[in-house]
C-alpha cells in the first residue's frame, strides 16, 4: 500500500515567521510583556500588548496537501468517508497520508482503558506529571484534583482533557511506558499499519496515523457501548472538593437534531490542524467519517456538514443507494 510519510519537523522550524498579535480583550497587566500605566487625565489605560508568535504550518501544509482539490471543496486536506457495513468508499482525499492526529489519540486511550476492565470507581489524583511541558496547554484539572477513573475517562473522551488522558495512562498497570506500548500493539492487532503512538494525549506530533487507519479505529471502537456513550455525551459534571465543575463536549454536532452520531472525537495541535472522526447514520447508511488537517477553527465541522448534505442529496437523486 502506498504510504506517504511526512517528515517535516526540521522544515517547520526553519520556516517559522513572526506575526504580530494584539490582545484586545484581556488584562495585559497579567501577561508577560504587558505593562499597565495609570493615568491620562485621571483615567487608567493599558499599553497595547503586541506579542510576536511563530506561524506554524501543519505537516499537511508543508507536504503540499492543501493544494489538493475535491468535488465538495473541503477545507480538510485529508478526508475519508466509508460505509461501515459494506466498506464502500464514498469519498477519499489523501487517505494514505500519515500525519499527526492530535487528540484523536485519546480514542485509542479510551479503547485500552475500557478493555482492561479496570475499577472505574478507583480514585486517581492529578499530579505534576500531567502538566503539559510540550505545548504549555492549560487544564481545568489542577494538580491535586482527585477524580474516579470513570470520571477521567469521560473528560478525556468528551472534553478532550489532556491531564485526564495522561493520568489514565500513567496509572495503568505497568505505568505509562507499558500503556504506550500497548497502544501501539493494539493498533497493529486491528490492522492500523500506518499508526504510531508516543503518548496518550495527542499533544505530541509524533502520534501519527492515516485516514484509513483512523477509520479502522472508529469502526473498532464503535463496538464498545461505553465508548459510544462517553464520546457522544454533551456535558458532564464532576465534584472537585466543594465545587461542581461542568465540562462540555468539543463537538456540538452531538446535540444537533440533524445528526445521529454513534461515536466521535475531535483533535487539534498546530502540527495536525483541526481533526475530526465520527461514526454517524445518514440517509439510512452507517458511515465512518475522517477529516484531518483542516484549516480554520470551525472548518472540520463545516466539512462534516458538507458531506452530510452531499450524502442526503445524492441519496434522494438515486446516485447513492441505501444498502438493503
Amino acid at each position: 500500500m502506498k504510504r506517504l510519510f511526512i517528515q517535516a519537523l526540521v522544515v517547520a522550524i526553519s520556516s517559522l515567521s513572526l506575526v504580530p498579535v494584539c490582545s484586545a480583550d484581556t488584562d495585559t497587566s497579567s501577561q508577560a510583556g504587558g505593562h499597565r500605566h495609570a493615568s491620562h487625565k485621571g483615567r487608567l489605560f493599558h499599553r497595547t500588548l503586541v506579542r510576536y508568535v511563530p506561524s506554524r504550518p501543519s505537516f499537511g501544509e508543508l507536504a503540499g496537501l492543501h493544494i489538493s482539490r475535491d468535488e465538495l471543496a473541503l477545507k480538510s486536506s485529508v478526508a475519508y468517508v466509508i460505509d461501515q457495513d459494506t466498506n464502500e468508499v464514498l469519498l477519499s482525499k489523501n487517505d494514505e497520508a500519515v500525519l499527526p492526529i492530535a487528540s484523536i489519540t485519546k480514542l485509542m486511550t479510551g479503547v485500552l482503558i475500557s478493555e482492561a476492565k479496570l475499577n472505574m470507581d478507583e480514585l486517581i489524583t492529578i499530579t505534576e506529571d500531567e502538566i503539559d511541558t510540550e505545548k504549555g496547554s492549560r487544564s481545568r484539572l489542577a494538580v491535586g484534583t482527585t477524580l474516579s477513573r470513570g470520571d477521567l475517562l469521560q473528560l478525556a473522551l468528551m472534553s478532550s482533557e489532556n491531564r485526564a488522558a495522561h493520568a489514565l495512562g500513567r496509572t495503568f498497570p505497568g505505568g505509562l511506558e507499558t500503556f504506550v506500548s500497548l497502544m501501539n500493539a493494539k493498533a497493529a492487532s486491528i490492522g492500523m499499519k500506518d499508526t504510531r503512538y508516543s503518548e496518550p494525549t495527542g499533544l505530541s506530533s509524533r502520534n501519527q496515523s492515516s485516514a484509513k487507519d483512523l477509520a479502522t479505529l472508529v469502526g473498532y471502537a464503535y463496538n464498545d457501548p461505553l465508548l459510544r456513550q462517553l464520546t457522544t455525551s454533551g456535558s458532564y459534571s464532576v465534584e472537585v472538593g466543594r465545587h461542581k465543575m461542568e465540562f462540555r463536549t468539543t463537538n456540538h454536532l452531538v446535540s444537533s437534531p440533524n445528526w445521529e452520531i454513534g461515536l466521535q472525537k475531535t483533535g487539534y495541535i498546530s502540527e495536525a490542524g483541526q481533526c475530526l472522526v465520527m461514526q454517524a447514520k445518514i440517509s439510512g447508511r452507517k458511515l465512518i467519517m475522517v477529516f484531518l488537517d483542516s484549516a480554520g477553527k470551525f472548518s472540520r465541522i463545516a466539512d462534516a456538514e458538507r458531506v452530510r448534505h452531499w450524502i442526503e442529496n445524492e441519496t434522494r437523486r438515486g446516485t447513492l443507494r441505501t444498502p438493503t
